[in-house]
């Protein structure tokens, strides 16, 4: 991470579960991104690691965390049942916008939410039942078509998919139909589902950061006075 941004190891508490987490604050930061990593990932996801460190130099504060315990963890890589279980990480992640909420820290931080894969669904899902707290949603290479009731999120929502990942395009496109929010679809040209391709990720990072300090914290500045 970032000098003079030290990470923190800490522990969530969501839906009776305790998961391992990162949180990094820059200084005076009033706004916090919370990440649902995709399917088979972590906190440890160097794309969303990544995607925070960028988060983080432009003043966002981030929290990166496992939506499985490491028991169901160890059950998931022998079934790959659990990843898909979007009820369970829509829970883990509600959970885990509460806890923030409740730290000292965070306590009345403006929030985010960074999904990826099938986390943008969870995403998409804890933004309809917190609408009082999720001030913004990104979704990157998302299935958000995947999300229950998205007609119901309330947060400014931005859906990024990779040029070539056509299917997942089309995806997005018919979940954007069903959004009632603000909401726009980026399309990195080049970029297949991951954004492995020279470039791509940052344009990922700088999309993502552009749309978060615009909703969460440009947003909440005092108007100016005539």
């Amino acid at each position: 991470m970032s000098r003079n941004m030290p990470e923190q190891d800490v522990v969530v508490h969501a839906d009776d579960a305790r998961l391992a987490g990162i949180i990094t604050l820059p200084e005076r930061t009033s706004a916090l991104v919370l990440f649902a990593h995709g399917s088979g990932s972590s906190r440890l996801s160097p794309r969303n690691r990544y995607v925070a460190t960028q988060l983080n130099e432009g003043g966002l504060g981030t929290l990166l965390f496992d939506l499985l315990t490491a028991k169901e963890n160890l059950i998931d890589e022998q079934t790959r049942e659990i990843r898909f279980d979007i009820d369970l990480l829509s829970r883990r992640l509600i959970g885990a916008i509460d806890w923030a909420n409740n730290q000292p820290e965070t306590r009345g931080m403006s929030l985010g939410l960074f999904g990826a894969s099938t986390g943008s669904a969870a995403a998409l899902n804890a933004a309809a039942a917190r609408p009082t707290l999720v001030e913004a949603v990104v979704s990157r290479g998302g299935r958000p078509d995947l999300a229950s009731q998205p007609e119901l999120v309330k947060a400014p929502t931005l859906l990024i998919v990779g040029g070539l990942d056509t299917a997942v395009i089309e995806m997005n496109r018919k979940t954007a139909q069903r959004l009632s929010t603000t909401h726009q679809i980026e399309i990195v040209p080049g970029a297949t589902h991951l954004f492995e391709e020279t470039g791509t990720l940052e344009q990922v990072a700088q999309l993502a950061c552009r749309w978060f300090r615009h909703h969460l914290i440009a947003n909440r500045l005092p108007a100016a006075e005539d």
